[in-house]
């Protein structure tokens, strides 16, 4: 008896010290780093995990918590709507970054998802930095870290790209900087944030950061030991402008001025090394992650995304990026130990779509893929409704994969918009080069749940997007019909969908899974980790496994 009421007090006693040290469930990490690679397949970890070091992805792959079966659950796969949808925690369909640009219906012009005439650009006289988030229709995880902190924790946005930038940090932020290239090698934002750049940034942009960069190109590690990409000297690859072969070693002095100055900088690893040195400094000057107020740094490396377009997920240039990225992400991880604490952060790091590998060279070794003749289909449909409908105004505009109307030549010559949809989508999927084709009243009218049309759906926008939504087989790419170099993304297809998604320290739990997550996962897991509101958007869950 006396055994049973000693081992009752006991176990009283320790639950009461479990509760003691539980006490706080909603302890949040002093700062959060969100990083997005640009064009990062899922691939990429595993394929060139030998050569990484120990402190830059393997440290956030064995000291994390890997997804390893992470997916884009919407079309397109593009840069402006992935960074959106990491952050929202849903989808185009509903927070309205349907492309990088895309036509407006009403104002009968192409518009830039981060373009805002309205405002003025800071640290630059260049009018095309007039930018904002202000057509992201849905807040974002970083907003209702403002909202819930009464906007005591700061946040910034740092990427080569003005929408790398802008977008994550949603409409809430302190300060989101992009770099300006050409001639001037700056780092700038606009009147949207503040009127004039705070004297660190000033004296970043006077210092010799970005000119330090103006140098060769070549392999970090001897070019032989890259096995796991394709010959150096290859037909696939594109090259830099004044270059006779897209080869080892890149002279940037040689080609500097015909590629575009400071911009050129983008195309190599080298506009990583600076994004990450620029985000060290924010750190630092901003004083991210010194108080007990939850401050979020969003930062975008872009460079993967200019080095992928021109030389293709093959190349060893690709590869030597990526091993480039893995040294500046350990500094970056040893510069956060140092200024906020091992254990005091929480990082995630994913990425805004994949890659479809070179059609060319899929061509080449007899895996199907190739290049839709999409200007002669254009031609055949234009010539295909003059000769149906007498008309030659029937289309409005294409691009990004749709097709929009002129409905003023519709009511004119009294067509039904649903017939014509359906009329001309059957004549397009007769192209050999196209998968499959949609309406919007099909968009509008169903519920699918097959996986590819679901894809799409998701990314349907009512008031923004096209009439007419073309996918091309896959493997296939837009062009002339001719063979090309490097690669693009945009499709609903495996290769553009399946990206890395990982999380590390503070509240995360060591392990991975192969459970299927989805982009709009990322942004309520991060915020049941802060214990904040979901954004407004949020169609994602968090994942569990995840959390500690």
């Amino acid at each position: 008896m006396y055994k049973r009421f000693l081992a009752l007090v006991i176990a009283s006693f320790s639950g009461s010290i479990m509760l003691a040290q539980n006490s706080n469930p909603y302890k949040q990490p002093k700062l959060v780093v969100g990083i997005v690679v640009d064009q990062m397949r899922y691939d990429y970890i595993p394929r060139y995990w030998n050569k990484y070091s120990d402190g830059g992805f393997k440290r956030l792959v064995t000291d994390g918590f890997n997804c390893k079966n992470n997916h884009f659950n919407y079309m397109p796969t593009k840069t402006g709507p992935g960074h959106a949808s990491v952050y929202t925690g849903t989808t185009p369909k509903f927070h309205g970054i349907i492309a990088n640009d895309w036509y407006d219906k009403e104002l009968k012009m192409l518009v830039y998802c981060a373009q805002d005439d309205s405002i003025q650009p800071v640290g630059t006289d260049d009018p095309g930095c007039r930018m904002s988030p202000n057509r992201l229709h849905t807040s974002t995880v970083t907003d209702e870290l403002k909202l819930a902190t009464q906007k005591r924790g700061k946040v910034i946005g740092i990427s080569l790209k003005d929408r790398g930038s802008i977008l994550p940090a949603g409409h809430m932020a302190d300060a989101a900087y992009w770099f300006q290239g050409g001639d001037e090698g700056a780092w700038v934002t606009s009147t949207y944030y503040m009127n004039e750049l705070p004297s660190w940034v000033q004296k970043f942009n006077k210092s010799n950061a970005a000119k330090s960069y103006k140098k060769t190109w070549n392999t970090m590690l001897p070019i032989k030991q890259y096995v796991e990409s394709g010959s150096d000297n290859n037909t696939f690859e594109g090259r830099f402008k004044g270059e006779e072969a897209p080869v080892f070693p890149h002279e940037l002095k040689k080609i500097w001025k015909d590629n575009g100055g400071y911009s050129l900088l983008k195309a190599t690893p080298y506009g990583n090394s600076l994004t990450a040195e620029f985000a060290m400094e924010a750190i630092k000057q901003e004083d991210l992650g010194k108080d007990d107020v939850t401050d979020f740094l969003a930062v975008s490396f872009s460079s993967t995304d200019y080095v992928g377009h021109k030389f293709g997920t093959n190349s060893i240039e690709v590869e030597d990026t990526y091993l480039r990225l893995d040294a500046d992400l350990e500094k970056l991880l040893k510069y956060l130990d140092q200024q906020v604490g091992e254990g005091n952060y929480t990082v995630f790091l994913t990425a805004d779509h994949g890659a479809v590998p070179t059609p060319s060279y899929l061509h080449d070794v007899h895996v199907p893929g190739g290049y839709a003749n999409t200007s002669g289909l254009a031609l055949e449909i234009q010539q295909y409704l003059k000769d149906k409908y007498h008309s030659e105004n029937l289309i409005e505009n294409v691009s990004n994969d749709q097709i929009f109307f002129n409905m003023d030549e519709l009511k004119k010559l009294d067509i039904e918009v649903e017939d014509l949809e359906e009329d001309l989508a059957a004549r397009i999927l007769e192209s050999p080069e196209v998968f499959e084709t949609y309406t919007a009243t099909e968009m509008k009218e169903n519920n699918y749940t097959d996986k590819i049309a679901s894809l799409i759906q998701k990314g349907f926008n009512a008031k923004e997007s096209g009439n007419v939504i073309v996918i091309t087989k896959p493997g296939y790419i837009g062009g002339n019909g001719s063979l090309g170099t490097g690669t693009t993304h945009g499709s609903p297809f495996i290769y553009d969908t399946h990206v890395p998604l990982l999380f590390y320290g503070f509240g995360v739990n060591k392990g991975s899974t192969v459970k299927r997550t989805e982009i709009t996962d990322v942004a309520p897991t991060i915020s049941a980790l802060l214990g904040i509101a979901f954004p407004s958007g949020t169609i994602g869950n968090p994942i569990p496994e995840v959390l500690d």
